[in-house]
């Protein structure tokens, strides 16, 4: 449950935050990922879960067009959800592929460095609402 009186975590808005799937993407985020519970953030279909080095989500980031680039199928019940995943420094960035809007992922190593497909897989449910783009991966 978000804490309505916290102050929202600032995040800027993804180029594609307004598409109304995004809505249904983030309809269906989890109140708790990584064991942490959600917060407000400050842009339009953005979330984020913790204080201290928190996970943040936004809908509508470009999503990737054809890649040679590894990518990490999380399976959860009877959907199968594709993340491309960039060492990003001190965080894990994991966008989905092949899904349109995407749904991007910033992870910080102390969260979820050994467990980073652990977090994929909580939020893999709602990531799958975005419509498929005909794209997949090697």
């Amino acid at each position: 449950m978000m804490a309505g009186c916290a102050n929202p975590l600032i995040v800027d808005p993804a180029p594609y935050a307004a598409d109304p799937d995004c809505a249904r993407v983030m309809l269906s985020i989890p109140p708790v990922v990584g064991g942490l519970d959600q917060r407000a953030a400050s842009s339009q279909a953005t979330t984020a879960w913790g204080t201290d080095s928190p996970i943040v989500a936004r809908c509508g980031v470009e999503p990737s067009g054809p890649t040679t680039d590894q990518c990490v199928a999380i399976e959860t019940g009877d959907i199968t959800v594709y993340w491309l995943i960039v060492d990003d420094g001190d965080n894990w960035r994991a966008t989905v592929f092949g899904r349109s809007p995407a749904l991007e992922m910033l992870v910080p190593k102390v969260r979820a460095d050994q467990a980073l497909g652990d977090v994929l897989g909580e939020v893999s449910v709602a990531a799958a609402r975005a419509r498929e783009n005909g794209l997949e991966c090697r």
